[in-house]
Parts: structure tokens; sequence; C-alpha cells
């Protein structure tokens, strides 16, 4: 680990004026960067600890309904408060599923949607080819070990796929992201705060230098009653997600009135699975519509040699997530994409 300095803020000014200094990064939980740091991937020369913010810490209704919940406060704590866990469960469930006990009464909610990628060719130096580490070096899971990349909106400089799970529920929450800046707050739709890699892999979100996340902000509650969180890895805790599903319905009876769905562990960002939106709404969830709107959702697939299973593995995960949400009945699902139901799964 290099040498750097710290500096504790006591406010939201305090930590923005320190931020703009070369090499400054903020600090919450520290469960993400100081990893990044000790294994020689990360390099910030200060450290600007937040943790001292008050303001950070509060879970709050909004006017509208919708609910506030501070960058600092731990996931253990978002995911167990009264008003997270009655009219967003779709969070409580996303959140449950990440990481261990530990790392989550660390972990702060702007920290978990600033962690960087699992990717192994990124978090070892001795890789020398990683655009996401050093840009223009090449990306070596493109041809190397790549059974965990992205099958959906990847490039040809990165394959990594964002790690969250909280993420995924933001997404299918659209949620909002609200930051502070040297010179004004903005608020960031989730759907635009994580990028895909394009040519730029190095810059995992649109925030800009020296912006500070103050908030994550809910919408007031339409999907309570119908919503699953389904996360399919190789182990039943402390694992990354091979495929996750994130679903929340507004039903009248069995027939779809809305659907939010995202998928994690598929690409560089919370994969927002509009296709399959499309394709339920104002239908009923049978076993042909679901396996239609999944097919839909990863027409546009591009596995690798190592993750092809990912792509049949998506689909069995949208359709088991939504009958979940529902409520029905999960029997066995085969020949989705016309395949005998082989390989890896949900």
């Amino acid at each position: 680990m290099d040498a750097f300095s710290l500096q504790r803020a006591d406010d939201i000014d305090a930590a923005i004026a320190a931020a703009q200094q070369p090499g400054a990064a903020f600090i919450g939980g520290g469960t993400n960067l100081l990893d990044l740091m000790k294994g020689g991937v990360a390099h910030p020369l200060k450290l600007i600890d937040i943790t001292r913010i008050a303001a950070l810490g509060n879970i709050e209704t909004l006017p509208d309904g919708g609910l506030r919940i501070g960058a600092l406060v731990r996931n253990s704590d978002a995911a167990n408060h009264a008003l997270v866990r009655t009219r967003y469960p779709l969070l409580t469930q996303a959140l449950l599923a990440g990481a261990s006990p530990q790392l989550r009464n660390m972990a702060t909610v702007g920290g978990n949607l600033m962690q960087r990628t699992r990717c192994a060719y990124f978090y070892d130096t001795a890789f020398a080819q990683c655009n996401k580490r050093a840009p223009g070096s090449g990306c070596a899971a493109r041809e190397g070990f790549n059974r965990m990349h992205a099958i959906l909106g990847a490039s040809a400089q990165c394959v990594a796929v964002n790690p969250s799970d909280m993420s995924v529920a933001l997404a299918a929450l659209d949620a909002t992201v609200q930051v502070r800046g040297p010179r004004s707050a903005r608020a960031i739709p989730i759907a635009q705060f994580h990028r895909l890699p394009a040519d730029r892999p190095d810059q995992d979100t649109t925030l800009a230098p020296g912006e500070l996340i103050t908030s994550v902000d809910l919408p007031p509650p339409a999907f309570s009653d119908h919503t699953h969180y389904l996360k399919l890895r190789d182990r039943a805790s402390y694992a990354f997600a091979l495929v996750s599903a994130a679903v929340a319905l507004q039903l009248d009876g069995q027939r779809v009135r809305a659907a939010r769905i995202a998928l994690g562990g598929v690409a560089h960002k919370p994969w927002r699975a509009s296709r399959a939106e499309q394709h339920l709404a104002g239908h009923t969830l049978d076993a042909a519509t679901l396996r239609s709107a999944a097919a839909a959702e990863l027409a546009q697939a591009q596995p690798l040699s190592g993750n092809t299973f990912k792509v049949e593995l998506a689909q069995r995960a949208i359709v088991r997530a939504t009958m979940l949400a529902a409520g029905s009945p999960v029997t066995h699902i085969s020949g989705i994409n016309g395949t005998s139901g082989t390989g890896e799964r949900a």
C-alpha cells in the first residue's frame, strides 16, 4: 500500500473542498477501497473520512412520499429499516443477498454504489492487460478466464461486470442518486449513474471529480406487494452473482399491469431489462409469455468463450424471479431459447 494522508471532514462542504486536491478520495466503510489500495490497484494520495458527517446518515420520508437513504447509512441498517422492509422489500432482499453480515455492518449505501468490479484481471496487478486499471493496455479477460464476465453491453475494451446487488434493486426501483460538487448539487437517475465501458472502462460512473454522493432517493412506493430478488451464484453465501434478477410487479390478478426488471452479473452496470418489461405489460403470466419476455431481453447477448451458459441462466432468472414475485408456483423451466434445459440451472 502506498503512503497517503487522512483528513476527517465534519460537514459536506468541508469534504467537497478537501476533495478538490489531486489524488483525493472519499472513504466511508472502506470495504472495497482499502482492498484496492492494499492490492496496489488504487493509489489515492489523500483519504477524506466522511464518517462523521451526521447529515449523510439519515433515512427520511420525502414530501412526495418517497424515501431518502443517506449515503453513510450502513447496508445492514438500510436493509432492516422498517420503511425499507415494508415499502421497498426488493431493496431489503438485495441488500441481504450481498456480502456477509460483517461486511454489511461496515459497508455504506454510497460506497456500495461506488464499488469496483471483481474481475480477477483488474484485481491482480501481475496481469499487465487491463484497460480498466491501465487504459490502453488491453483486456486479458476477453481471451482468458471469463466465466464471470459480461454478456450484455460490453465492448472491445472491457467485459467486466458490476458486482453490486443493491444497485440492481435500485435500478428496478428507478432510484435517483443525489450528489454534491464544488459548484452545485444534482440528481442522477440510477440508470445514468453507472456507465457501460465503451472506450473508457476506467470510468465506472458519471460522477465528476470531487463530487460526493449524499443520498439515494426512492420514488413513492408503487411496487411493494409483488417483488423478488433472485441471486444465482456458485455458493450460498459470500459470493458474487453469476446472474441476478430484481423483479417488481403491479398485478391485476395474473395480468401484469406494470413490470420493473433489472439484471445483475451480466453487464458493466445494472442492466434494466426494458424489453422483458414491455413483453410482460398487459399480459397474463403464463409460461409462454415469460419465456418470450426473457428471450427478447437476451436476444442481444454476446457471450464470451467461457460464459455462454449465462445467456440461458439469465433467461431462467427472469422467468423464475417473475414467478416468485407474482406468487406463482415455480416448476422446472425447460426449453428456453429452444434448448433442452442443459447447462447451469436457475
